[in-house]
């Protein structure tokens, strides 16, 4: 079947969930010979970087799928997966759903006394582990046997296989995790419907330029992995998965393997803007997606610079000199990005404007009862959407917390204009209330920086209410109780100047309010900073050691 009837057909498949895009796409006539995906490491005997077909990927799933069932794996059994390799977590996943049992997909920098811990309270049936991490696990109290490891999978075989689990919509089909800035992090549960909803809404609209050849630089146990081999599977895409996601690595991948798309998040981007980007061969590249936080306008405008896009002219498609960057604001609870802004090298739009929702999905901006705000107000991110996580799993008390009257909340502070646009000003817990309703937000006030200041790589700012919290604050109190104070922190770009001071330019970028704020500006190395297994930097480790400095 060709792809665009293919698609559609895909669209309108009522069976069709996230739990099953590998049969469905077969059982709807695709060609076995056609693009399956594509690792970073050997599979199997498979060469690393060998495009795996349709048929071959489709083997390789049912052999795993035999050897899991061969040791017990059932409907409905939450196996906990933790390893390096996107093969790994991939085929784990591909597997697991066949037999309607739940991968829950775990990143595999979690320190291993958090990963227990997380396996702990799954209640797993089994663990799949790598021979690296199955050795960080060893004498943790699991409350689950390890099964193996997930290239051991590979020697079941594939006749052998059950006949494929038939899913329902709601079924639970995987399980990811957040970040863990504050310690074990909350396990996310997806249904077949809803991990599939944002890719139906796609699948129903013609395909966008820069999905044929497809880098993905996402993590592999991350939601949005998920999404998007469904997607590629069913845009019959093809797919190089990458198992690391640091910036010299995508740019080799990219130089080699030459995609026309290249998804992966805000902390990659912002790695990429480190190099000289016109010193590498990116011309094959269409489009840049991101997801999860929105991007900061000095990394975008470099990655558009490079890079060529087709536009359309009087005499017909032309293809032109920069490429196209696709913002949003997404979470592994949303289930795919909620909104949608696209930038090439004309864009003027930034500021945290993250677009518009998309058409699937719903938007409010909250007040603290759940009523809903007039554009300009700025107040709580609220969706409703089917694309929306199910809840976490085993931890009802936090599912319904982040409910308020049938909105999810997702703990950002945004605001609408009056023609329907979003901008994202912060997460709440990063953000300071300094009185008078009024609040400080670190992620504008990085924004700031970075677009006034071309030699500042990234940077980071801290805002922290010294004293007791409780007490009122404003950015004139005086030394002691309720003061509010800003740090930034600055990784500066090659060739700045580590001795310049560069605090006045920094008190003007941030305005005069937070600016009134700043303590000091300290140059830092990326490599100084904590962060989360997803590369976020870790805001509420900063604010504790910067809360207990300005206190002292």
């Amino acid at each position: 079947m060709r792809t665009k009837g293919l698609r559609g057909a895909l669209a309108a498949d009522p069976e069709l969930g996230a739990g099953n895009v590998l049969a469905r796409v077969l059982a709807h006539g695709a060609d076995p010979n056609g693009p399956g995906l594509t690792f970073d490491t050997a599979v199997d005997g498979h060469p690393s970087e060998q495009p795996l077909t349709l048929g071959q990927l489709d083997a390789l799933v049912a052999a795993r799928a035999a050897w899991l069932h061969e040791r017990g794996v059932r409907r409905r059994d939450p196996v906990a997966v933790w390893a390096g390799a996107a093969a790994d977590m991939v085929l784990s996943f591909l597997a697991l759903t066949r037999l309607g049992a739940i991968p829950a997909l775990m990143n595999g920098k979690l320190r291993p006394e958090i990963a227990a811990a997380y396996i702990r309270r799954l209640r797993a049936a089994g663990v799949l582990a790598d021979a690296e991490h199955a050795a960080a696990l060893a004498g943790h109290d699991l409350g689950a046997p390890l099964l193996g490891q997930p290239a051991q999978a590979g020697a079941g075989d594939p006749a052998a296989a059950p006949a494929h689990y038939r899913h329902h919509a709601e079924d639970p089909i995987v399980i990811t995790h957040t970040s863990g800035t504050t310690g074990v992090p909350k396990a996310v549960l997806h249904s077949h419907a809803s991990l599939f909803a944002a890719t139906r809404h796609l699948l129903s609209m013609p395909q966008a330029q820069g999905t044929t050849r497809i880098l993905n630089a996402l993590p592999a146990p991350h939601t949005a992995t998920v999404l998007m081999v469904n997607q590629a599977l069913g845009n019959r895409a093809e797919m190089f998965l990458l198992s690391e996601q640091g910036g010299e690595r995508v740019l080799d991948a990219i130089q080699r393997w030459r995609p026309d798309g290249v998804f992966g998040f805000s902390v990659t981007w912002a790695e990429l803007a480190r190099f000289d980007l016109s010193g590498y061969d990116l011309d094959s590249v269409r489009l840049w997606f991101n997801t999860g936080d929105c991007t900061h306008e000095p990394h975008v405008r470099r990655l558009v610079a490079v890079g060529s896009r087709d536009v359309m002219t009087r005499a017909g498609v032309k293809r032109v000199p920069g490429s196209v960057f696709i913002d949003g604001l997404g979470s592994s609870e949303m289930g795919h990005s909620m909104f949608h802004l696209t930038h090439t090298t004309d864009t003027d739009r930034y500021g945290r404007c993250v677009g518009r929702p998309y058409r699937f999905t719903q938007v409010a901006v909250l007040d603290e009862q759940g009523g809903e705000l007039p554009p300009g107000r700025v107040g709580w991110l609220g969706i409703d959407s089917p694309s929306l996580f199910r809840g976490y799993w085993n931890d009802s008390v936090t599912t319904y917390r982040s409910r308020l009257r049938g909105w999810y909340l997702t703990g950002d502070l945004v605001y609408a204009d009056e023609e329907g646009r979003y901008y994202h000003l912060d997460r709440a817990v990063d953000s300071v209330e300094v009185g008078d309703g009024r609040r400080f937000f670190t992620a504008l006030s990085e924004e700031r920086i970075l677009a006034a200041c071309p030699d500042i790589a990234d940077c980071t700012v801290v805002i922290v209410k010294a004293g007791d919290p409780s007490s009122p604050a404003g950015p004139g109190d005086a030394d002691g109780a309720g003061r509010v104070v800003t740090d930034v922190l600055l990784e500066l770009a090659a060739g700045a100047d580590p001795d310049e001071d560069r605090t006045e330019r920094i008190r003007a970028a941030l305005g005069p309010d937070v600016g009134a704020t700043l303590r000091r500006v300290v140059p830092v190395r990326a490599d100084d900073l904590p962060v989360t297994v997803t590369g976020k930097v870790r805001k509420v480790a900063l604010r504790e050691r910067h809360l207990s400095e300005a206190s002292s």
